[in-house]
């Protein structure tokens, strides 16, 4: 979806339509989590602190999120991929691998089933979609950020490998900032340069990612789209208006924090064996705290002694926090309560 948060509030509001928007933060305070495209022209991005956003566009508004009506809206959109295949993996609200080798409806074409799930999903939403369409998960992620908004862009097998060729490394799906500043020092620029080395150059150099750049170099990737990922954590966390100083604040807002977490593990019918605590300081530096228990467990007091307990673990002299995150992971489903703690009443 083309830059979706800020897309449905301009959809809902109509005098947010045309001009720079913001969702999340303020301008005194927090994190963009999406940038319309009228404020991505003045280098407004998600994750930029609000402050700065504000620096670089003084017109910028600024609203609050509504997840609930994103989530509903991703539905919908789900609803219309499913139609035309089973083979469907999300990687968040906005954004989804499709599988269409072997499809339910639609023309025996891939950039016209894309064609027509992009008119469909308009209808359904007023809102617009960009695809990217090739012969595999790696190609298809790069394609899909070629043609925004509302594009498609297609790489078709002969023009597979020119196109790796000609790719500056800093587009490859995989290598962020620090890795493509790495590859640039070994005078890895290109996808062409990146071929040039081998597999056990590239294993020296980057550990077992070494093994995926290799391949996407040759671009190959054989990941399946796979429909029913495993979901590996469930968690809450909250930025706040002012810093929080000292314990006695943090461990005030833990509660319903994990409280939040509590709701959700249930509601998955998920247990967990890891506790993980989240702090982000006043100068966005972050950091975690883990512990791992010798049962899975959902049970409010449990997750929320082990948070406190990983409180005292963390340096909060003279620093303020301005995020405080609690997450349960190493997940246990409903088909897996051996060894679970049960809650009795007495």
């Amino acid at each position: 979806m083309d830059a979706f948060f800020a897309s449905v509030e301009q959809r809902d509001h109509p005098q947010y339509r045309g001009k720079p928007l913001a969702v999340g933060g303020s301008r005194e305070r927090g994190v963009v989590a999406a940038a319309s495209y009228e404020a991505r022209k003045f280098g407004v991005r998600s994750a930029m602190p609000s402050k700065l956003a504000y620096i670089k566009c003084p017109d910028i508004i600024f609203v609050k999120h509504r997840f609930d009506v994103y989530k509903e809206v991703s539905a919908q959109i789900r609803e219309i991929f499913l139609s035309y295949t089973d083979l469907v993996e999300p990687l968040s609200l906005d954004e989804a691998y499709l599988d269409v080798t072997h499809h339910k409806k639609g023309p025996p074409s891939a950039t016209l089933i894309a064609k027509e799930i992009k008119a469909e999903i308009y209808k359904k939403t007023q809102l617009t979609a960009s695809a990217g369409i090739s012969t595999n998960k790696f190609l298809a992620k790069v394609a899909s950020d070629y043609d925004k908004p509302n594009g498609i862009y297609v790489i078709t097998p002969d023009q597979v490998l020119p196109f790796i060729s000609e790719l500056p490394i800093e587009k490859f799906f995989g290598v962020g900032k620090v890795t493509a500043a790495k590859m640039k020092k070994l005078g890895i620029h290109t996808g062409a340069d990146l071929k040039r080395y081998s597999r056990k150059d590239l294993m020296r150099q980057f550990g077992k990612a070494g093994v995926y750049y290799f391949n996407i170099s040759r671009g190959i990737d054989e990941r399946p789209v796979v429909s029913n990922r495993k979901r590996k954590s469930v968690g809450a966390e909250r930025t706040f208006d002012t810093d929080l100083h000292g314990p006695d604040q943090i461990k005030n807002t833990l509660e319903s924090i994990v409280k939040m977490v509590e709701e959700r593990v249930k509601k998955g019918n998920h247990r967990g064996r890891t506790i993980t605590l989240k702090i982000k300081y006043s100068d966005f530096q972050t950091i975690t705290r883990s512990l791992s228990l010798s049962f899975a467990t959902q049970d409010y007091q449990m997750i929320f002694d082990k948070s406190i307990e990983l409180l005292s673990l963390v340096d909060l002299e003279g620093k303020g926090v301005r995020l405080v995150g609690v997450s349960v992971s190493n997940l246990e489903g409903e088909e897996s309560k051996s060894g679970a703690q049960l809650t009795l009443s007495f």
